[in-house]
């Protein structure tokens, strides 16, 4: 096979174009034939060299005359060489003595005779067994829980006492059921 030399020399010739012709577009598309360079501002000029202030013709055998006139002013805070005395409300003038407040009054409900003593019984039950549970812990090592228990129904029982104090059977019946129940922790396992 034979090469013509003419072919040769116009791929030659139109691949330099082609080369030629993507560089131009590369410069084209970045942008460095379209931007211009920043004008040098004025402002910046300035910045750049301080004018210096031109010295005043005053000699230092000459001093200023300088009227010295002396004002007194007022403190307005005066040190004290002791604390100040502490301010203590006055005490109101004797007059009659208040009685003390009267307990509010215990809103409960009326118990029929058979209600009372089923109370009454349920009351002293209750408390009978929780004291009986609170025995067995007596001498016994407790953790921080069982003793957090054991004060619990130990201010069940001291309520339900109290309310029995007031003749109100049915708070002091539900106190010591509480005090029963948290106690059975304690109670043997049948």
């Amino acid at each position: 096979m034979q090469i013509i030399p003419a072919l040769i020399y116009t791929n030659k010739c139109s691949s330099k174009k082609v080369l030629l012709l993507a560089c131009a577009c590369a410069l084209l598309c970045s942008g460095c034939v379209t931007k211009k360079r920043p004008a040098f501002s004025v402002s910046q000029l300035a910045m750049v060299r301080p004018i210096v202030p031109q010295p005043i013709g005053v000699s230092v055998a000459d001093p200023p005359d300088i009227s010295a006139e002396l004002e007194i002013v007022p403190r307005l805070v005066v040190p004290r060489a002791t604390p100040p005395k502490p301010r203590v409300a006055a005490t109101p003038a004797p007059g009659p003595t208040v009685a003390e407040k009267p307990r509010d009054p215990i809103i409960a409900p009326e118990l029929s005779d058979e209600q009372l003593s089923v109370a009454i019984s349920a009351t002293e039950q209750s408390l009978i067994v929780a004291e009986r549970n609170l025995g067995l812990t007596q001498g016994r090592t407790l953790d921080a829980t069982q003793q957090d228990l054991v004060s619990k129904i130990r201010g069940f029982v001291d309520s339900a006492r109290e309310a029995i104090k007031a003749n109100d059977w049915q708070r002091a019946r539900t106190q010591a059921k509480k005090a029963e129940v948290l106690s059975k922790e304690f109670a043997p396992n049948p």
